[in-house]
């Protein structure tokens, strides 16, 4: 499975790899990154990921969507900062999400919410 090249859309430089984890049906929510790009694969597993646009300037602003990534169909997900997102474990076993991010972890540049603070449909449409 490829996971990125630097001459593929959606890449916006390198600051880190990191990887997550989610249980059948455990939702981990709500982040926002004020800076960070994510580059976002399943490539074990099935994960619900769903995204609320918050960028003021944007076509789709105040829209939500619900993505499903896993190994079938595999492709990579870009999502631009100023989203907020959350994702749910949809596979017993592992549900492994890698995130090729153009920056480095910074605590300070991460937007958190309870998952209750945003009210969304977490089943599967």
């Amino acid at each position: 499975m490829h996971g990125i090249k630097s001459t593929d859309n959606g890449f916006n430089g390198f600051g880190e790899v990191y990887f997550s984890t989610v249980d059948l049906g455990a939702i981990k929510a709500w982040k926002l990154h004020k800076k960070m790009t994510l580059n976002l694969f399943v490539p074990i597993g099935k994960v619900l990921f769903i995204f609320l646009d918050k960028r003021e300037d944007s076509e789709t602003y105040l829209k939500n969507y619900k993505v499903i990534l896993s190994p079938h169909p595999y492709f990579r997900l870009t999502v631009p900062p100023g989203i907020w997102f959350g994702f749910k474990g949809l596979d017993a076993g592992i549900n492994l999400i890698t995130n090729v991010a153009n920056v480095a972890h910074d605590p300070s540049e991460i937007l958190r919410k309870e998952i209750d603070e945003i009210d969304m449909d977490w089943s599967i449409e």
